[in-house]
């Protein structure tokens, strides 16, 4: 079932600073087992992929500071397969440099991007997908993204308006990307049935995606350009050390995805979620009769629901009273905060960075 010319680039260079106080920069949370399953994120996502990908073709795109925590994590990884990034720079450079280099290992290689973070319930499901998006961008010039389809007007999701006619066989040409819309605008584009999320799930053949770069983004594919011939060698930190401080810090999607009239959409069922919040957490994990999320051995919950409790194994905590909280509590760190006010994580985060310096980030 594996093919050589499959690759995959897992990105997990980002700081994941709405799952804060787990989640810090000098661990972020895709090395973090959030959901209490016994598998960290990037664990879970790695298995995933080595179902059907090659293990020497899976990479793992990550900044500079993160490749130890990789491959204490991934020992199966071929070192040279940890492609470090030297400063954080959005998705378009992480995916320019990875696609830049794989081309100068085989012309022929398609390339599935996905980021480290994410939950996905159905393996099988999302092989399926993942198998059927290959052999499309093989047989035409495209660039595929993964969509969703909606289980209710989430306003934290980007949404892809496709075409009703499939250009083949459950597959559909995009007509419009919306970010994040307000709860009136995700109602109707729920309701219409026209729309999916974004996943951020992406593939192409290599060959395609610098062509899109060089298209879309000509000053950023003129530096990778320049440099390509020395990566897969020993000159390659080099290059890239002189590369990025060169490069745009820009999305995927801003970049190439919205400007070019060769993308493509698979409507997709495999119980996806980006993880992107404490409350996306609550959902995804296992509820007590009360409703409450709970990773901790010794928690203890009286008159409280619905509350998202992430505390460590040996503390004796006793809950009472409360609804609808988060409750976070590492070693230096007590987080208590309204689920309704998830959003804000990121600001409170910012709040303290400026109060009490980087200690507690």
């Amino acid at each position: 079932m594996t093919n050589n010319n499959h690759y995959v680039a897992i990105m997990a260079g980002g700081i994941g600073s709405r799952f804060w106080p787990m989640s810090r920069t000098s661990y972020p949370k895709q090395f973090l087992d959030i959901l209490n399953t016994g598998r960290t994120l990037i664990q879970a996502t790695h298995d995933r992929f080595k179902k059907f990908i090659p293990l020497e073709n899976i990479y793992i795109v990550t900044s500079e500071e993160y490749v130890e925590i990789v491959r204490d994590q991934l020992p199966e990884i071929p070192v040279k397969n940890i492609v470090a990034e030297p400063s954080r720079k959005n998705t378009a450079p992480c995916i320019a440099y990875i696609s830049y280099k794989l081309q100068q290992l085989n012309e022929k290689g398609t390339l599935i991007c996905a980021p480290a973070d994410h939950i996905i319930l159905d393996d099988t499901a999302f092989t399926k997908v993942c198998l059927e998006a290959t052999s499309f961008v093989k047989a035409h010039k495209a660039l595929i993204t993964l969509g969703i389809k909606p289980s209710h007007p989430n306003t934290g999701y980007g949404y892809i308006q496709f075409e009703q006619q499939p250009a083949s066989d459950n597959v559909y040409k995009v007509k419009t990307f919306t970010e994040k819309p307000n709860a009136d605008l995700a109602k109707t584009f729920v309701s219409s049935g026209e729309f999916l999320w974004n996943a951020g799930i992406f593939v192409w053949q290599v060959n395609n995606i610098v062509a899109a770069f060089e298209k879309h983004l000509p000053e950023l594919a003129e530096i990778f350009e320049a440099e390509k011939t020395l990566f897969n060698t020993e000159k390659e930190k080099a290059a890239i050390e002189k590369i990025y401080p060169l490069c745009t810090n820009v999305s995927i999607d801003y970049a190439v995805m919205e400007k070019a009239d060769n993308v493509y959409i698979i409507p997709s069922s495999f119980g996806w979620s980006d993880l992107g919040t404490w409350n996306s957490a609550h959902e995804n994990m296992e509820k007590d009769y009360l409703g409450n999320a709970v990773s901790g051995s010794e928690v203890m919950v009286i008159d409280a629901t619905h509350n998202m409790v992430h505390v460590p194994n040996n503390k004796l905590v006793l809950l009472q009273g409360l609804n609808d909280y988060i409750i976070v509590d590492t070693e230096d760190v007590l987080m208590i905060c309204k689920k309704e006010k998830e959003q804000e994580i990121k600001q409170y985060v910012a709040e303290i960075k400026r109060n009490k310096g980087d200690k507690y980030l």
